[in-house]
């Protein structure tokens, strides 16, 4: 049995795929998703590279980061608020709950010879808390210092008593 060549079949090379738009695609998914299910803000606008967004836009009224801890004597919660005043920041508790509230407007303006520019910009945000249990109400205290409000919920005198340690045995 005689036996055919096989001619091989040039083709060209594949060109490499872009890289970045198939990153950007898979993170946009990935934050869309993400976003969705917490009800967060628009993840996207995060990676725009857009000079105003970042400087006093998109972030100046993001959600503000929050850190939590706990000592002996009270719970702290201390969120990152810069640019804002006491007077733009509202903090309350309601039954259980423990609301910060805080709105920012920006405005600038320049004028020349040959040309005006002005930006505006407004944006608030609201974050809210579970109080935990034995919290004070009444000694509540939420103080603003360089961009930074720290919110002390003292525990009562109850929740301060020192933990009893319960020996576990084994069973019978």
């Amino acid at each position: 049995m005689a036996e055919t060549p096989v001619k091989a079949k040039k083709t060209a090379p594949a060109s490499a795929p872009d890289v970045w738009h198939s990153f950007r695609s898979e993170m946009d998914r990935l934050f869309d998703r993400f976003s969705g299910s917490i009800h967060m803000p628009a993840w996207r606008q995060m990676f725009r590279t857009d000079p105003a967004l970042r400087d006093e836009g998109f972030f100046a009224f993001s959600t503000p980061a929050v850190d939590m801890t706990e000592d002996d004597k009270a719970y702290k919660i201390t969120a990152e608020v810069p640019g804002l005043e006491e007077k733009n920041i509202d903090v309350a508790v309601s039954g259980d709950t423990l609301t910060i509230k805080g709105e920012k407007s920006y405005e600038k303006a320049e004028k020349d010879k040959n040309h005006y520019m002005s930006e505006r910009a407004y944006g608030s945000f609201q974050r809210s808390f579970a109080l935990p249990g034995g919290v004070d109400r009444d000694k509540i205290v939420a103080e603003l210092s360089k961009g930074v409000l720290t919110i002390t919920l003292p525990k009562t005198a109850e929740a301060q008593k020192p933990q009893k340690k319960i020996e576990v045995k084994a069973a019978a």
